[in-house]
């Protein structure tokens, strides 16, 4: 098919690019900086500068490129500095997942684009209530924390719209995989402690399983609504020394609730510490999904472990 991957630049459109093209795919990739093209033409597509919140430059796009599907990746959150505020972390990637999924789909609609799929998240969003692994039919946090309202409103929007219009909402993991993977830093230098007693869950996914699960679905016009994670949701007092283990890092600290309350917001802590990780089930049911890494055990020491990281590329 004739694909157009909206923000092939970044992190996971990079990894999708090359799977695409190896299953015959011809892919164009848009980026927001003329910048980035080279990179996308050397992963062998061809490359179109985009502003997605540019009405008419998306529907001139869409119409002239004439996809058979739309991929869309786009976020700006490339060298975000996350505070104690999510909203103002992600405003900018806020307005992609709201103002530019409607003007995406406005375009798909008008060209006759049938196969749409778009990124989502998954973690942090599941009430905080009941069992600690939900299913995409366990509902979203009804009350999430002031500081992170709209990011999880601009999420919400994602989904309902895409679904609404017959595509597939992605509820993809925490990514992990790439060379400038936001958690590496912190977890060396010891900066980002256990909080509480380390209860809350999350789920994670390698770069390169995302991108297989997002040709899957693409390839076979998914609808609905996928959490797209590896098979072992795992509280933080699991997963995060075992991440400082695999950089060879010393063991991460333990901040009690009211310290990490001071100095990330008691917004931060409560997702943290009520957090819930998400299933795979239908992903893999439906789709006929497999995993290179089921695990995070073993990608974080598969990725991470020695000088050489990321060593873990292509196709997975």
């Amino acid at each position: 098919m004739r694909v157009l991957v909206v923000g092939a630049s970044g992190a996971i459109g990079s990894r999708l690019l090359p799977q695409l093209i190896d299953r015959g795919h011809e892919v164009i990739g848009t980026c927001r900086s003329p910048r980035h093209a080279g990179r996308i033409r050397a992963l062998g597509a061809q490359a179109a500068a985009l502003d997605l919140l540019d009405r008419a430059a998306v529907r001139e796009t869409v119409l002239e490129t004439a996809p058979e599907a739309i991929v869309h990746q786009a976020t700006a959150l490339a060298n975000v500095r996350f505070g104690r505020s999510l909203d103002r972390s992600f405003g900018p990637t806020n307005r992609l997942r709201a103002e530019g999924t409607d003007i995406l789909l406005a375009a798909a609609r008008e060209a006759g684009v049938r196969r749409f799929v778009a990124q989502s998240f998954a973690s942090y969003r599941y009430a905080r209530e009941g069992g600690m692994i939900k299913t995409e039919e366990d509902r979203l946090d009804p009350a999430p924390p002031a500081m992170a309202r709209e990011t999880n409103a601009a999420m919400r929007h994602l989904d309902e719209a895409v679904t609404a219009a017959g595509g597939a909402a992605l509820r993809y993991g925490g990514f992990y995989g790439a060379d400038n993977d936001g958690l590496i830093q912190p977890v060396r230098k010891r900066r980002f402690p256990v909080v509480g007693r380390g209860e809350g869950y999350s789920s994670f996914i390698h770069l390169d399983d995302a991108a297989a699960a997002t040709v899957i679905a693409m390839e076979r016009g998914a609808t609905g609504i996928y959490n797209i994670v590896d098979d072992e949701p795992a509280p933080m007092r699991e997963w995060l020394p075992a991440l400082a283990s695999a950089l060879g890092a010393g063991p991460p600290r333990h901040a009690p609730l009211w310290l990490a309350g001071l100095v990330a917001g008691k917004g931060a802590v409560m997702m943290a510490v009520g957090s819930r990780g998400a299933s795979n089930a239908k992903a893999k049911q439906e789709l006929g999904w497999t995993l290179r890494f089921p695990s995070w055990r073993r990608g974080f020491t598969a990725v991470y472990a020695g000088d050489g990281w990321p060593r873990v590329t292509g196709a997975a």
